[in-house]
């Protein structure tokens, strides 16, 4: 869908932003789309017109891209692309100290927002009243999110970005920066300084791509310029021009004409990253750029702990050691990832539970997601097992947040089960006790699994130190023990 905007002439690279001015919206007779549009003043207007330039907040003593780039020799002898991933918390081995952690109780909290737009999402109901900055559209970056390097222009400049499977759009933030910048660890891109920067033009098929991208109509400028509007189900947003610059990899490949996002006014909870990389099944996705390139039509990547570090790869993967499982396919939502759960066993014994009511529950696995949901009925079966497990006696804790299995003890002074769970065509992904417990507080330990409605996900915190493989071209995934190697 396309919106047109009014705009003044805008010099090159002034980053004027077109969405900031008037969005026109689609009304009719029925509340059928109809050619008529309704002009809308929009909060960047205002913003615009009544403040300056938003200081950016770098961090000066923060070199954690420089950092990465050091040990981002990334490994192309095997035909694939491996670039270090970290834990948004811990984005560099030695980064200099960032804000304080939040709470366990805001991460969740979060993680709660992501849930629910997804839930959204996956009902078709995600639609706004009226257009406003942000939208309702899209999924919540939460605060569990994963941090990789990418480097974007000529020369090239490191960026570190959040890596989510439940976006498609890439984008970094860029200067001038007219309406806001978050603040970030690295340099702001700056567009100007890239001799091979280019804006996607609006008429071209690409500009078009961004609606099932972003799930946002497009907005095109009076120069004919392509405008995005990236928004997420917390509140967190990025808008800016839709842009192409060459993506380098490894070995001295590149990628030219690498579409991303160039980010003009991006408020929310991104941490200090620059930007996010998208890898959903999306035309604009990472992942289908790299496919284009010759790097196969699949990925993966081992999500580390806080204090370690992972992978985040593409192409060639070495099959051995890992366990399969069909990928699944939804008409609700075909830019996910979905897979069919059909058991779960605690401590070896299968829980007693209805095979029917995994089989009709819509199962996605997702980066972004800390948490793990089930359907009620096999949550609380869960539950109890676990608690069977771990004692009677064993003093329990009041609900902390959206865990409602707690206890009173640190997690290792707990007798923790292991969690098998279970996927079509015998795949077994057997959860060691540091997949299965959170340690929320000092002493209060909680069970790492929530009760669902309507949707299940297989959340980050059981995926932590497993490889993972999104084989998309053989519509297979993998998962593999043993940590991040």
């Amino acid at each position: 869908m396309k919106a047109t905007a009014e705009v003044p002439n805008r010099r090159e690279g002034d980053g004027l932003l077109p969405l900031a001015l008037y969005i026109r919206r689609p009304r009719g007779q029925n509340q059928r789309a109809t050619l008529e549009m309704e002009l809308l003043p929009s909060l960047c207007f205002l913003l615009l017109l009544v403040s300056a330039v938003a200081p950016l907040m770098e961090n000066p003593m923060s070199t954690c891209a420089s950092q990465i780039e050091a040990k981002n020799d990334m490994l192309s002898s095997s035909g694939g692309i491996h670039f270090p991933l970290y834990h948004r918390r811990r984005p560099c081995a030695s980064a200099s100290p960032l804000p304080d952690e939040p709470a366990y109780r805001d991460i969740l909290r979060q993680d709660e927002h992501r849930y629910t737009s997804l839930v959204l999402r996956l009902n078709n109901t995600a639609t706004a009243a009226v257009v406003s900055v942000p939208l309702s559209h899209g999924t919540a970056l939460g605060v569990g999110n994963y941090v990789a390097v990418i480097h974007i222009g000529t020369p090239p400049k490191a960026h570190s970005v959040v890596v989510d499977t439940g976006s498609s759009l890439s984008w970094i933030q860029c200067l001038p920066c007219k309406a806001s910048c978050h603040r970030q660890v690295d340099p702001v891109f700056d567009p100007t300084a890239s001799s091979t920067y280019n804006h996607v033009p609006c008429s071209s098929a690409t500009c078009s791509a961004l609606s099932a991208a972003t799930l946002n109509p497009f907005v095109c400028d009076r120069r004919g310029d392509c405008v995005y509007e990236a928004t997420y189900g917390d509140n967190s947003f990025s808008i800016g021009y839709l842009s192409r610059d060459t993506l380098s990899l490894s070995g001295g490949v590149a990628v030219p004409r690498f579409v991303f996002g160039c980010g003009q006014d991006n408020e929310g909870l991104f941490g200090e990253s620059a930007g996010l990389i998208g890898l959903a099944k999306n035309s604009l996705s990472l992942l289908a750029q790299l496919s284009a390139a010759g790097y196969g039509r699949s990925f993966s990547y081992c999500l580390p702990t806080k204090s370690g570090s992972g992978y985040l790869a593409f192409g060639h993967y070495n099959a051995a050691g890992f366990t399969f499982t069909p990928m699944g396919k939804s008409s609700l939502d075909e830019t996910l990832y979905f897979l069919r759960l059909t058991g779960i066993a605690v401590a070896g014994r299968r829980l007693s539970v209805s095979t029917a009511i995994l089989l009709k529950t819509p199962t996605m696995i997702d980066s972004g997601t800390v948490i793990t949901r089930l359907p009620e009925e096999v949550y609380s079966a869960l539950s109890r097992a676990v608690v069977a497990a771990v004692g009677r006696k064993t003093p329990r804790a009041a609900a902390y947040s959206i865990l409602d299995t707690c206890y009173k003890r640190r997690k290792e002074d707990l007798r923790v089960p292991e969690v098998d769970l279970m996927f079509d065509e015998g795949a077994v992904v057997r959860l060691p006790a540091g997949n299965v417990m959170l340690e929320v507080e000092k002493g209060t330990t909680c069970l790492a699994f929530s009760a669902a409605s309507k949707f299940a996900i297989i959340g980050n915190w059981q995926q932590q130190t497993f490889r993972v493989v999104y084989d998309v071209g053989k519509m297979k995934l993998g998962f593999a023990a043993g940590g991040c190697r």
